[in-house]
């Protein structure tokens, strides 16, 4: 068995140091130059030849820095003669470009996802992907992870005999009837139209979730405005408690101050895929590091991902 050797970029090297701590392998330095002309140079710190590389680089803000920097380490990887490289990438932000859905505009998913596998990534390990069909916009081996077991763990902890799974639109709706399954409640959804980045509206909630505590359940929380949007629904239908649950809390701007604000909302539940916000006294933040790991050392050891997922 090939040796294993683990990288980091500048996204979020917190989480890839829990993830090296629970593999038992050490997180090897990447040295970051920038030129006086504001290219960037990767180098490299460990050796890599005929080693099972894995690069730890979620598209976070600054995304096309942490793009560009992710794409150098991949040629480095390759011009250093890895065996194999796969990219661990809790957070691909470009999956929410993945159709055209307007006249002359660019389908972003799939183009980042030539751009990885041409500058030599050879396997990709992503963790909630926006949209289903992103995972076909990689002409290589994808292996998609999701955190609905870390979240319904988390859950599990309260008395679930009154609550309901809510997903903020049909999109969603199928992690939410799983996430459901998980907890053993009822599931229900809004009817969204979105206009803008900003701009959403929900014209109502299907399903009875008048009197119920209500677990709102999305992929990634970046402006909020979806999440407040569905919580003036579900303010007229007299919910009785809201907690509100994500993989990617992105939380850009003031979003988790305005959610906190809110008087219904209980509980707001993420994952360290990205940097967590500031804190707050409604946020928790759930690791899902140990799920990484061990899809590494499944891919690393020839073992079945999928499996990770047989009993969920």
């Amino acid at each position: 068995m090939r040796d294993i050797t683990v990288f980091s970029g500048s996204a979020h090297p917190e989480l890839a140091e829990e993830i090296c701590a629970h593999l038992g392998t050490p997180l090897h330095p990447v040295q970051l130059n920038r030129f006086a002309n504001d290219v960037i140079e990767v180098q490299l710190q460990a050796n890599c030849r005929e080693r099972d590389v894995f690069l730890i680089q979620p598209l976070v803000p600054p995304v096309q820095e942490h793009l560009v920097e992710l794409l150098l380490m991949l040629d480095a990887a390759r011009g250093a003669s890895a065996a194999r490289t796969t990219v661990v990438m809790p957070h691909y932000a470009y999956a929410r470009s993945d159709k055209k859905d307007a006249p002359r505009i660019s389908i972003g998913a799939r183009l980042v996802a030539d751009l990885m596998v041409a500058a030599g990534a050879n396997r990709v390990l992503a963790m909630t992907l926006h949209s289903p069909q992103v995972h076909g916009f990689f002409s290589v081996p994808v292996d998609h992870l999701h955190a609905l077991r870390e979240l319904a763990r988390h859950f599990r902890r309260y008395d679930l005999s009154n609550t309901v799974v809510v997903s903020p639109d049909l999109g969603n709706a199928k992690e939410a009837a799983h996430f459901a399954r998980l907890l053993g409640t009822g599931v229900a959804m809004g009817a969204k139209q979105r206009f803008s980045d900003d701009r959403v509206v929900i014209s109502s909630v299907i399903g009875e979730v008048t009197g119920r505590d209500v677990i709102v359940l999305d992929d990634e929380i970046a402006k909020g405005s979806t999440v407040i949007e569905l919580l003036n629904r579900l303010r007229e239908q007299r919910v009785r408690s809201v907690r509100v649950a994500c993989t990617h809390g992105l939380f850009a701007g003031e979003a988790i101050e305005r959610l906190s604000e809110l008087p219904e909302v209980e509980e707001i539940v993420c994952t360290n895929t990205v940097p967590p916000p500031k804190p707050s006294d409604k946020l928790t933040v759930l690791s899902i590091a140990p799920a990484l790991a061990e899809a590494m050392r499944r891919i690393h050891d020839g073992e079945s991902v999928s499996a990770l997922f047989s009993t969920s």
